[in-house]
């Protein structure tokens, strides 16, 4: 049936992809894509040195002619803009310097919000390089008319990442005309060739706040295949020397931390302080590959990660924050299927200690928050001829957990060993740049001891992935084939195999069991996938990814569930013409189907959606979902595949133009199951106000509930046979994020970040499984009678053969979550590059009584209890060689 199945979905997907792709070419044969433009630059070596003041009054900018005719892009393609846009380009043996005139009829329009780096306010101005000439990757350089500067790496054709922090000089100036801007870009800051004669890729785009419009001075189509291929091209450079790039990056930083006193306890006296030092460092060992390394590295600014609570058990993921691993992710990011499994997710790197150090006889342990590291690199880039090259080295400390014992005596718990990470990564263009093939490579190994057995000793995990692009790279094809293996004791294999993500000693599993011999496990993943990415109106793919069992990558990557297979399919209609009512569109439709290694048929999913940006810039966003089949494999942890009820959902997200000093947005999703098993409803308001350019305040308010008649609880044994036992639950949960910004230059900005989260969840009317795949929910499970359970002194006591003995028992599986997170920052970059920090942060996590309002968790919970406080003051310098 699996087969059959997959077979049919196949050619269903392939003979519609088909048909859109004959439509397509028939409409886009009538496309004339625009003529690559060409600007020529020359040199001002020798002249005297430009200002950056924003003036354009520089002698030396007389050497170079002015380029105009931009093109209007969105809403209106292929239309004169609003208002024209002029540049020049100069350089000399050290820098590249460019000028933009940004015509504006009405000075007193221009928009000078202002931001922190790459917030991108009001109205702006950029130029995107790719000096590589590899029609893949640039570099974008963006200035708005308040003087907020915005920096970003391209990779991949169009993936704009803004942790890359170069140093680069600029300045506005308004006037009569419009604005002006005046940029200074250091040659070390880029990558290129050593070849006389430079041929860059170039790109232009300016932002009129008032229309919500942007024009490019290298015309495209509207939604084109991609962004870097499609550059027009920058000439005239010649004789510079590919420069090599050295910062040095010292910093200091003083915590202070306070917190309620826990009386007795040595570790918990009220308050901790440290200063520390560490050294941060960028080297170019070539033009093309640099080697970012960093000693006792400090991630004190990481933001604090939003409230979350999982019901079904899984880990809940979170996006990484630290600068040292931010900063060219994407060369690393290696996806695997849908979500984020991925084979490398450097939150591993640091990660909280996984051992424990409490023990039969523990009175009190402090155990550290995060695993030291010792020390970081990366080397990575591009060179010449296609090859882009990632390697990444980390080594974290052993840690150790201080206790005291029942009897007074003090000892260290190792609660995680000394472990080095590894990975590389590469990749070579081919085909005019078109094709490219790959491969990575992650190994694990810790310095194994008794106390942390149930660890692995050795993990690793590899890759060759592929793309190739075609008809202008509007069309496309992917794929990657993965493997991973992982060593340790039989106690920490066996561990893995009963795990959450894999369940080998699933009940009713003829393709898994548990070995509990085994000492390592292998498994393979990867996904294929085919479709048209760019051009014209439609979009389409179809794919598929699987997971086999004992595919592993959680040492240092991140899998949320092994044993898994998934086909998939989708195509997007786009209107890109505005209309007397709409300035863009687009509907879309998906199906999904989902499948295990044993061949059960678990899932399958119809979805559509659209979005409207309305002629008055407000947007909405609709769709919904019907799920006629729903097996979960992982429900019952370790028991029987489990089947839920028939699901549909509807959602709805609208907001008003958010240019305004004022905007509000506000959405609701609507999801319910048959037979009233389980329901979602999720109710979504924010607001956003800018009284001053300066200033900006927002709040989020996030309301969820999620009720369910099965939900899991537990697993008890009655005479021999394993009783899953699930409960109707109501449970909520409150959120509110709320921001304020306040600008005082671009160089010196306060931010405020504060989210209390509640969950509360209760649970009633408790059954137990009797038929797992049952279609009706009422054979499914069965109540339990009111002269079958009864609670007693915190317990749940079971009778269920009413012989008036308890036949088992579980725990009161009510509980309230509340969590309060806050950061107070001010930063000041006092020279480019180098900054200081001021930060005081704020947090509360506890449990709270379920049986209270949320009002009354709200203030004894967070109000009435003391935060923990942290004030840390941190410096850097940064020494450019």
């Amino acid at each position: 049936m699996f087969l059959k199945t997959a077979f049919s979905l196949l050619l269903c997907i392939a003979s519609s992809s088909f048909l859109w792709s004959q439509t397509e070419m028939i409409s886009e044969a009538t496309e004339n894509k625009p003529e690559k433009r060409v600007y020529t630059t020359r040199s001002i070596d020798g002249k005297e040195p430009i200002v950056i003041d924003g003036k354009l009054d520089d002698a030396a900018w007389n050497e170079v002619d002015w380029t105009t005719d931009y093109v209007e892009f969105e809403p209106d393609n292929a239309t004169p803009p609003t208002e024209q846009t002029k540049m020049k380009i100069a350089y000399d043996a050290r820098n590249l310097y460019v000028a933009f005139r940004c015509y504006q009829k009405d000075p007193s329009t221009i928009e000078r919000r202002m931001g922190r780096r790459d917030d991108f306010p009001g109205d702006w101005v950029e130029i995107n390089i790719d000096s590589y000439g590899d029609d893949r990757t640039g570099f974008s350089f963006t200035i708005s008319a308040s003087g907020v500067k915005g920096d970003e790496f391209i990779s991949d054709n169009g993936n704009f990442d803004g942790s890359w922090n170069p140093i680069w000089y600029v300045d506005t100036q308004i006037d009569a005309e419009g604005w002006t801007a005046e940029m200074r870009i250091p040659l070390s800051q880029l990558r290129f060739s050593a070849a006389d004669e430079q041929v860059w890729g170039l790109q232009s785009t300016r932002r009129y706040f008032n229309n919500e419009e942007r024009s490019l001075w290298q015309p495209l189509l509207p939604s084109p295949p991609g962004w870097v291929s499609e550059f027009g091209e920058l000439r005239g450079i010649k004789g510079i020397k590919p420069q090599k790039q050295i910062e040095i990056q010292p910093y200091t930083v003083a915590q202070w931390d306070t917190y309620e006193e826990e009386q007795g306890n040595p570790f918990r006296d009220g308050s901790d302080g440290r200063l520390t030092f560490g050294l941060d460092a960028k080297i170019g060992v070539t033009n093309d590959l640099t080697l970012d390394a960093t000693i006792n590295p400090d991630f004190g600014q990481v933001d604090a990660d939003p409230g979350a609570v999982a019901l079904d058990g899984f880990e809940i993921f979170f996006q990484e924050r630290r600068p040292f691993f931010v900063e060219n992710k994407s060369v690393y990011d290696y996806r695997v299927g849908g979500g984020a499994d991925n084979l490398f997710f450097s939150r591993r790197i640091g990660r909280s200690p996984q051992g424990s150090p409490f023990g039969p006889t523990t009175v009190y342990a402090d155990q550290p928050n995060n695993t030291t590291i010792l020390g970081a690199a990366k080397f990575s880039g591009k060179t010449k001829e296609g090859w882009t090259i990632g390697v990444l080295e980390s080594v974290t400390d052993k840690e150790f957990a201080d206790v005291i014992n029942e009897d007074g005596t003090e000892e260290e718990t190792l609660v995680e060993p000394l472990t080095n990470y590894f990975v590389g990564r590469v990749q070579k263009d081919f085909n005019d740049r078109k094709s490219n093939v790959g491969a990575i490579f992650t190994a694990t190994h810790r310095n194994m001891d008794p106390n942390v057995s149930f660890l692995h000793s050795q993990a690793y995990s590899g890759g060759l992935d592929f793309q190739h692009n075609w008809n202008e790279r509007k069309h496309y094809i992917s794929g990657k084939a993965t493997f991973s293996h992982v060593r340790g004791s039989a106690e920490a294999i066996t561990a893995t195999q009963t795990s959450l993500t894999h369940l080998f000693q699933r009940v009713d599993a003829e393709h898994v069991s548990v070995d509990p011999t085994k000492t390592s496990l292998t498994g393979t993943g990867g996904n294929f996938e085919v479709g048209k990415g760019g051009g014209g109106n439609w979009r389409y793919y179809f794919g598929g990814n699987w997971k086999s069992p004992e595919y592993e990558l959680n040492d240092i990557g991140f899998l949320r569930q092994a044993d898994d297979i998934r086909q998939y399919s989708g195509g997007r209609y786009l209107w890109n013409k505005p209309t007397s009512w709409f300035r863009q569109a687009n509907i879309r439709a998906d199906i999904s189907t989902a499948f295990d290694f044993e061949g059960n048929y678990n899932r399958i999913q119809y979805e559509i959606g659209g979005y409207v940006n309305w002629k008055n810039n407000w947007w909405s966003e609709l769709g919904g979902a019907h799920k006629p089949r729903i097996f979960v494999n992982t429900f019952l942890r370790g028991g029987p595949r489990w089947r839920y009820n028939q699901e549909n959902y509807v959602f709805f997200f609208s907001g008003t133009d958010q240019r305004k000093k004022l905007s509000f947005r506000a959405g609701h999703v609507h999801s319910r199951a048959t037979q009233d098993q389980f329901s979602f409803y999720n109710y979504e308001v924010g607001a956003r106000y800018q009284p001053l350019n300066s200033l900006s305040l927002s709040v989020d308010l996030n309301y969820e509930e999620s009720p369910s008649k099965t939900q899991y609880v537990t697993q008890a044994d009655f005479n021999g046979t394993t009783r899953y036992i699930l409960g109707e639950i109501d449970n909520e949960a409150l959120s509110a994020t709320l921001r304020i910004n306040y600008n005082i230059n671009p160089n010196l900005t306060i931010q405020y970040y504060g989210q209390p989260f509640i969950f509360r969840a209760k649970f009633s009317n408790f059954n137990f499984v009797n038929n797992s795949i049952a279609e009706d929910l009422n054979e499914r499970v069965t109540l339990y009678g009111n002269d079958q359970i009864n609670f007693s002194e915190g317990s749940y006591l079971v009778d269920e053969n009413r012989d008036g003995t308890t036949d088992y028992q579980f725990g009161d599986p009510d509980f309230a979550f509340v969590q309060f997170r806050s950061n107070l920052v001010v930063r000041w970059e006092y020279i480019p590059g180098s900054e200081i920090f001021l930060v005081w942060s704020q947090g509360i996590t506890g449990l709270g009584d379920p049986d209270n309002r949320f009002s009354t968790i709200i203030d004894n919970q967070i109000l009435q209890q003391q935060p923990q406080n942290t004030f840390l003051v941190k410096a850097t310098y940064r020494f450019v060689l």
